[in-house]
């Protein structure tokens, strides 16, 4: 009988952590790991899928990630190909929306490509994967800035009747809602500069686990972990225990 879940987030967001270290353990290489990550990945999805949350968001390729040694960049680059080329036709079955969040421009022509024809191909849809590439909150934050900067010097805007909802709406992906959760795999406890913005109130969750071993049981804890948590929001709620 599956089970069934009260208070289902509406956005998680993964930081993908620990392929090196597993494929370590194993005596294999690196790209071993994120292949593996790469199937996780793909199950994580049809978790969502089947407790009914809407927005996945995945730390793929920070903008830090690129001083890694090339073989592993050009194996990371040609895996995420390999995954467009392969998954269009499921994501498109699964009525599954596919995004790339953060400096396009800083990838491969022929990677931008496939990007913007499965983007395209799966645009009608509401369930979303969005795929953080070539991401840094801080980059995000500094382009929001840059262009905003564009808008007041043409005079489009005031700086002075800034808001964070105006400025929000600068942001890569401002049509998605901030995450309700972030799961870290691997056991460290840090953002690593991931969506530095739109954290500001999520709720963290962090598992020693691998990621590449990620499983629906560790899935299903985050959710129950979530599920027992007051959302507060800066506010103060009703103490209720006393009465």
């Amino acid at each position: 009988m599956e089970e069934q879940l009260d208070n289902i987030p509406r956005h998680v967001a993964i930081i993908m952590d620990g392929n090196g270290r597993w494929a370590k353990k194993r005596g294999s290489i690196r790209l071993s790991g994120h292949k593996a990550g790469a199937e996780a990945l793909l199950r994580v999805l049809n978790y969502c899928e089947k407790y009914k949350v809407q927005y996945l968001s995945v730390y793929a390729f920070s903008t830090e990630n690129w001083s890694r040694p090339k073989a592993e960049v050009d194996g990371l680059m040609s895996l995420l190909g390999n995954f467009l080329r392969n998954r269009e036709e499921e994501l498109i079955e699964a009525k599954c929306r596919f995004r790339v969040m953060g400096r396009k421009e800083g990838l491969s022509e022929s990677l931008q490509k496939l990007i913007s024809k499965v983007e395209a191909s799966t645009k009608g849809f509401e369930r979303q994967l969005i795929v953080c590439l070539n991401y840094g909150g801080r980059a995000e934050l500094l382009d929001a800035a840059k262009k905003l900067a564009e808008d007041a010097a043409r005079g489009d805007i005031d700086p002075q009747s800034l808001t964070e909802e105006k400025f929000g709406s600068y942001l890569y992906l401002p049509d998605v809602p901030d995450p309700d959760l972030i799961i870290r795999t691997s056991g460290e406890f840090r953002l690593s500069n991931f969506l530095l913005w739109e954290a500001a109130y999520s709720e963290l969750y962090v598992t020693p686990v691998l990621w590449p071993d990620f499983s629906e049981e560790d899935f299903l804890s985050a959710l129950k972990d979530f599920a027992k948590r007051t959302r507060k929001f800066g506010a103060i709620t009703e103490d209720t225990t006393n009465k």
